[in-house]
């Protein structure tokens, strides 16, 4: 059920926000896409909070609901949805925003319960959070004798999650792994070179105040903190692309050269399509197909503001037989639909929605799409895999039947990116 908001002058505008963004995402949206949607709407100062209120409370959620239980004596489940985020959104105000004062985090709290209509709930609230005040010291994890517990309450993860790393990784990564989950990722871009002078844009960044640093892992990345503003500037006109630099080794390991004919089976949104097109130029064909019409229009429009010609787009289900000769393309990308466990630290709200049975399902659709793939690939061709998973059942166990030249592994506790499995294969 939808939450009611009455306008109040008491609560500031990326609170408001954040507390609506929240409550859809409890029915199922994605933040990424609200809080995008969202940006437009808010002075810089609110459309910071904002992001960092959403992010922050679906990153820290189970630890926040264990700290509610405790100071509430009831299962945070049977509180109604707005006050549940109302305290979510207090609590971490208290416990992770130090430049926030106390008084500012509890009373708008209090006063987004009573926009809500639910004016009965503004006192427990305000008790609750009272509390959390007083006993700030307060350590939800202290108590818990299981390791594997301790870590999935302090690190705020699913307690399963944590013990299929463990098992998977080792207890030391797997809780590095986690911890690593709750931190901000690195903005990372590219130069856009359809677009723009490199040099010029760096200059650009530089001169607004901007740190740089080129990316570790792939070539022509960089890293940016500072001059936001600019940033979003050049994002908008095409001439730098906003991309995580695992995405960008994606793309850069299939290898593209002059006059290859290349497929891209799983190309929305775009950025790895883009990015082996604008490395092209016009010396290759590029098909680009998605299954979606509304996610390949997004491929369409960055296409165009690149000013990118050698993209074809396609609608089909990879999965299904694909409208190509057999062994007609050079080099074949297979960024196959997955978890995304390795994206936690920008999707947060996939931890608490997965399903331990979800990884046997995409991994069927993962070994349909790559069994098309192959058919379509040409003698001698290459063929790289990816994912943006770090479940063995969605990589290693998906391509083990292939003798691959290479696999490489990105880690957020490692490189900084986000977790992603690389293939690479030579028919």
């Amino acid at each position: 059920m939808a939450i009611v908001l009455v306008k109040s002058k008491e609560i500031s505008p990326a609170r408001l926000a954040a507390f609506r963004i929240l409550q859809q995402v409890e029915t199922g949206a994605f933040s990424s896409v609200l809080l995008a949607a969202e940006e437009p709407r808010l002075q810089p100062a609110d459309r910071a909070l904002c992001h960092e209120l959403v992010l922050g409370v679906l990153r820290r959620q189970l630890l926040l609901d264990t700290i509610v239980e405790h100071f509430c004596k009831r299962r945070v489940a049977s509180l109604d949805p707005a006050v549940r985020i109302a305290l979510r959104l207090g609590l971490y105000q208290l416990r992770f925003l130090t430049r926030i004062p106390a008084s500012a985090a509890v009373n708008e709290s209090v006063s987004l319960v009573r926009a809500a209509r639910l004016s009965s709930a503004t006192a427990f609230v305000n008790a609750v959070l009272r509390r959390a005040v007083r006993e700030a010291e307060y350590d939800p994890a202290a108590d818990v004798s299981d390791p594997l517990e301790k870590i999935a309450v302090s690190t705020a993860h699913p307690v399963w999650l944590i013990e299929r790393w463990v098992k998977s990784f080792g207890i030391d990564e797997a809780e590095a792994f986690a911890r690593a989950n709750n931190l901000v990722p690195p903005t990372a871009f590219r130069v856009v070179h359809t677009r723009a002078n490199e040099a010029e844009v760096l200059s650009k960044i530089r001169d607004a105040g901007a740190t740089l640093a080129a990316s570790q892992i792939v070539d022509n990345a960089w890293r940016v903190s500072g001059a936001t503003a600019v940033v979003r500037e050049l994002s908008a006109a095409g001439e730098i692309y906003l991309q995580d630099e695992a995405s960008q080794l994606v793309a850069q390991t299939l290898d593209v050269k002059r006059g290859e004919r290349v497929l891209d089976l799983c190309a929305a949104p775009g950025g790895k399509t883009t990015l082996i097109a604008d490395r092209a130029g016009d010396a290759a064909e590029i098909v680009a197909a998605d299954r979606s019409a509304t996610r390949m229009a997004t491929v369409i429009a960055t296409m165009r503001l690149h000013e990118l010609k050698g993209i074809t787009p396609v609608i089909l289900d990879a999965t299904e037989q694909l409208p190509f000769a057999s062994e007609s393309f050079d080099k074949v990308l297979v960024d196959a639909p997955c978890s995304g466990t390795g994206t936690l630290r920008a999707n947060p709200e996939i931890r608490w929605r997965l399903a331990a049975t979800d990884f046997a399902r995409f991994a069927e659709q993962q070994k349909r799409i790559l069994a098309r793939a192959l058919e379509v690939l040409k003698p001698g061709g290459r063929l790289v895999y990816s994912t943006c998973s770090v479940e063995r059942e969605e990589n290693e166990e998906v391509v083990q039947h292939l003798g691959l030249l290479k696999t490489i592994r990105t880690w957020p506790q490692r490189e900084g990116a986000d977790g992603f499995f690389v293939g690479i294969y030579q028919k």
